[in-house]
């Protein structure tokens, strides 16, 4: 940003305006906080900075930050996939000067920055006893791999972070001495230690060059290559390994594994195993760990025999016949298995345990036999032992709560793998250590019955009092520490210049008093707490519902009462004291309503239908209501007739000629004619023979 970058003033203007203190800001920027809060202090010098630099950071900051950014995501994604940081584990046991005697090397802290040295003991008949205190070294990242070795006699551990690994000397005493620690500009991705010759150290980087390190030469690199052995994948993943030459070692990659000479020209090697027809792999399967397993001793396998990890098989391979493994078999852990270790036989002449666990806690217990130079075979099925989550079972019921953070506790990943077999008269016992990534070391202890078979049970795992006490006063311990509280997110707005125009109101009686105090203790708030007395609640009372006009009207209608029900509905709501709803009716149609009403019987009971024009949402059919002339005129014919009816029986005889003896028959004068034909709410009562009339929508669905 040098050459873009300008921080003159302008010419009449003052200086404190358009000059920015560039180290005050870098402060401000690095997280400065001089009242304690990292978001309290948001001083005007970043204001004006980014009023200054508006042009400049629009464009090339943007493009950077979207490069980070992108790069940031990816790696994200590809840890959600498979986080293979942890790969080979970070958890070693150091032989002690006793077989029953050793350490534990793992990492603990929130960072895992701390490199811890925990002696214990082991017995074959009880739980494994932990002497005096861990010892602990602080580290600058965090711990990632921890690999131990014993050559001619002297115990070597090296540890691998992110960007640095160092290696020390282990004494019979079992105190560490550092020997070198080396820095990884690109990052590492793993270590290896000599079997052949005491402190020689092969270290991957992801930028693909393979080194060696001893105390003799110093650091030299003997291979690089940044693209993949067999066919293109972005992983940047890369793994190192010895051979049963001391100046030949494995490299490997997702794609496949590589054998290269040290001493020979750059570039030469010859694979050793690749992901493709001649192993039958799937589509999709990649490498995600070699082990070299011809450790030399008096019963060991063959001295050239090499562990291939995928996420769906298991295979050996020898350096004597590359490319076509000599064993396959589907192991089918749900995770990827990213931990195996081999054992010594825990008696002779049976075969050695093989140990592989998934990146999920997982574990498997394979039997490899084939000494010397027979070809190396499975001696039994594959054995799952139980994990760490089985033993949710074993810990006492809690709270939902409490209960949820033991599940996760027990559930974390599994980032470290250790086991051990002590000297035993009676039936081996196999004491397995594992590793979470929350920082907590687990033991089970296995007992092995001799050589396995078809039909041989699977190793139990034994719950002793001692391993139950252990347990309890590890739930204790967990369920001592506090939750992680919430991240804090930074206020928006300021509250101070918001709240200080108000002033505070005293409060008056108990109430203030009451709610502090039931704030303190964390019950709820009573009404005694404010100073009320407690009253009894009472049910309100059904409030009367309206009458059932309907039911009433279509029950009477029913039994052919519709006449007297009509009456007694009259009778009472003109009653004394109370007047009639009726709607109010223009002068016209009143009048011509009640001269017509003297003469003619068919405009009884029916309201008249009002204007289409004048139609209001709101209006609903009233009641009819039979002016007093009418009612003589009416019981002639109307009797037994029910009132839904009356108005089809009015509409039929509207549309027949007038003649003296119909019923309700009269003479109609040519003025009032006139004027019922003039009211358009009338016009069906004086329709001409012949004529369409305007029909009345009919109620009641008759």
């Amino acid at each position: 940003m040098l050459e873009n970058f300008k921080l003159e003033g302008a010419r009449g203007r003052s200086k404190k305006k358009t000059v920015v203190s560039v180290k005050r800001l870098l402060q401000d920027l690095g997280g400065h906080q001089p009242w304690g809060c990292p978001w309290a202090y948001l001083s005007h010098r970043q204001r004006r900075f980014s009023i200054l630099g508006g042009p400049i950071l629009s464009t090339s900051v943007a493009s950077l930050l979207g490069e980070l950014l992108h790069e940031e995501l990816a790696l994200r994604w590809e840890q959600l996939l498979l986080d293979d940081a942890f790969t080979g584990g970070a958890l070693a046991w150091v032989p002690g000067r006793t077989p029953r005697a050793g350490q534990l090397v793992y990492p603990a802290g929130g960072a895992l920055d701390r490199l811890y040295f925990q002696k214990v003991s082991l017995t074959p008949g009880s739980e494994p006893r932990v002497l005096g205190g861990p010892g602990h070294i602080r580290l600058r990242g965090p711990v990632r791999q921890v690999v131990t070795h014993t050559v001619q006699g002297e115990a070597l551990l090296a540890v691998r972070s992110d960007y640095h690994c160092a290696l020390w000397k282990v004494s019979k005493q079992g105190q560490p001495a550092p020997l070198q620690v080396l820095q990884v500009e690109k990052g590492a991705t793993g270590i290896s230690l000599s079997p052949h010759l005491p402190g020689e150290l092969a270290i991957c980087s992801r930028s693909g060059a393979i080194c060696l390190w001893n105390p003799q030469d110093g650091l030299r690199q003997i291979y690089k290559d940044p693209e993949t052995l067999v066919f293109r994948d972005p992983s940047p993943w890369r793994w190192a390994d010895f051979t049963a030459h001391p100046r030949v070692l494995t490299v490997g990659d997702r794609t496949g594994v590589k054998m290269v000479d040290t001493q020979g020209p750059p570039g030469c090697g010859l694979l050793l195993f690749r992901g493709g027809a001649e192993a039958s792999c799937q589509k999709g399967e990649r490498v995600l760990l070699t082990q070299y397993l011809g450790e030399c001793g008096p019963e060991c396998l063959h001295p050239t025999l090499h562990l291939i990890c995928t996420q769906f098989s298991l295979y050996l391979v020898d350096e004597r016949l590359p490319l076509v493994p000599l064993l396959k078999w589907n192991h089918g852990l749900p995770s990827a298995p990213l931990l195996a270790r081999l054992l010594p036989p825990p008696r002779t002449g049976l075969p050695r345990p093989l140990l592989l666990a998934g990146q999920g806690g997982e574990l498997q217990l394979l039997h490899v036999a084939g000494e010397g130079a027979s070809t190396p075979r499975l001696a039994g099925p594959p054995q799952s032992l139980p994990s760490r989550s089985d033993s949710l079972s074993a810990f006492p019921l809690l709270e939902p709560k409490s209960q949820w953070r033991l599940q996760e506790r027990l559930k974390a990943p599994a980032i470290g793998l250790a086991a051990a077999i002590p000297p035993s008269a009676s039936t081996p016992v196999l004491s397995l250590f594992q590793l979470s990534a929350a920082g907590d070391v687990f033991h089970q202890r296995l007992h092995l019955q001799g050589e396995p078979g078809p039909d041989s049970p699977a190793p139990t795992a034994s719950w002793t009092p001692q391993a139950t006490a252990s347990c309890s006063r590890w739930l204790k311990a967990l369920l001592e520490v506090p939750p992680a509280p919430p991240v804090w997110a930074a206020p928006t707005f300021s509250h101070r210049r918001l709240l200080g125009c108000f002033e505070p109101q005293k409060a008056e009686g108990k109430a203030p008093e009451g709610l502090r105090t039931a704030m303190a203790k964390g019950r709820l708030l009573q009404p005694r707490d404010l100073g009320l007395l407690p009253t009894e609640e009472r049910a309100p009372a059904p409030e009367p519902g309206p009458e059932d006009e309907l039911s009433e009207r279509l029950e009477a209608a029913w039994e052919g009462q519709a006449a007297a029900w009509w009456e007694r509905r009259r009778g009472s709501g003109s009653g004394p004291g109370k007047q009639p709803k009726r709607h109010k009716r223009r002068t016209q149609l009143s009048s011509t309503f009640s001269s017509l009403s003297g003469r003619l019987d068919l405009s009884d009971a029916a309201s008249p239908p009002p204007s289409p024009e004048r139609t209001l949402p709101e209006a609903r059919p009233q009641p009819p209501v039979t002016p007093p002339a009418q009612e003589s005129t009416q019981e002639l014919w109307a009797r037994g007739v029910p009132s839904e009816r009356q108005q089809t029986l009015r509409d039929y005889m509207a549309e027949l000629p007038l003649r003296g003896d119909a019923p309700g028959a009269a003479s109609v004068p040519s003025s009032q004619a006139s004027s019922v034909r003039a009211t358009p709410s009338r016009q069906r009562a004086a329709v001409r023979p012949g004529s369409q009339p305007h029909w009345k929508k009919p109620r009641m669905g008759f």
